[in-house]
């Protein structure tokens, strides 16, 4: 399997957008990685898979010349900080207080074990509700949201750039994975989502949004991500209220104007089966 892995990996392209102003989207194998690049050095937002840190590091490089000084995580799925074991030895590494705790223990979902990740991958600033970095002339605001996509997510604000990177709170146009294991909630991604509409609106001018998977979007792809994720809990919270059971829920499925939303990571059937098990707590 870590063979295969790394021949997929060798493959891997590391891709450059320019976002607004010093910040910066890479896309590679796994999240999207957000950057903030100027004079006080490199920040980034989630650094995929180890195998791939050398090929962030080059991109990083054509983007600007300068120290790698801070990675922070938007939660702890290996996709977004697989890197830390490289670049925890040279840059300090923020989290919520939940992604420390699953980097530092075995994690067990569903009998799927992840063991814990070298201590070079521990996040070294862990908080619980927000933090700021204030770094290349802005204020960085972390912000914590709870039982989302897992129990440690953070929605990143570059406040000055007017830039938000969602991490996995958002796939842009694809139903999201859930990790009900490590404390996700469909309905609490739902709300989470919302609030952070609340937050964006109430900033002025255009505002880029960078989403955990898909290209980079704006509040108009966002406000379609969350009309889907109200629609879909509706349409399966009646079906459950009519007696429907999750095979049958299933089976009537989703409506025909969200077929392609299935065609990603997350199929109609995975995304059905998370919202029910959120539903029935």
């Amino acid at each position: 399997m870590g063979n295969a892995v790394s021949q997929d990996l060798a493959a891997v392209e590391i891709t450059t957008t320019h976002v607004s102003g010093n910040i910066y989207m890479l896309q590679g194998q796994g999240g999207n990685i957000g950057v903030s690049a100027g004079p006080d050095g490199v920040l980034i937002v989630d650094d995929q898979f180890a195998p791939l840190a050398e090929k962030i590091r080059q991109a990083l490089t054509k983007i600007r010349a300068g120290q790698l000084k801070f990675v922070l995580n938007t939660h702890w799925h290996g996709d977004h900080t697989g890197g830390n074991q490289v670049f925890g030895r040279e840059a300090t590494i923020i989290a919520h207080t939940n992604v420390r705790r699953r980097l530092t223990t075995e994690v067990n979902r569903d009998g799927q074990v992840t063991p814990p990740a070298p201590p070079e991958a521990w996040p070294v600033i862990t908080f619980d509700e927000s933090l700021s970095v204030h770094f290349n002339g802005e204020e960085i605001r972390a912000l914590h949201y709870p039982n989302g996509h897992t129990d440690g997510d953070s929605v990143v604000i570059f406040k000055e750039s007017k830039v938000v990177h969602m991490g996995d709170h958002f796939f842009r146009d694809r139903f999201p994975f859930v990790d009900i294991a490590s404390g996700g909630d469909a309905l609490g991604l739902l709300e989470n989502v919302g609030k952070v509409i609340g937050e964006i609106e109430k900033m002025t001018g255009n505002v880029r949004i960078i989403p955990g998977h898909g290209e980079l979007s704006n509040l108009r792809d966002l406000r379609r991500y969350h009309s889907m994720l109200t629609e879909t809990v509706q349409h399966i919270r009646q079906g459950m209220r009519d007696g429907l059971g999750l095979e049958a829920l299933r089976e009537r499925g989703l409506d025909a104007k969200y077929a392609s939303w299935g065609t990603g990571f997350i199929n109609q059937d995975r995304w059905i089966g998370f919202v029910y098990q959120s539903l029935l707590r």
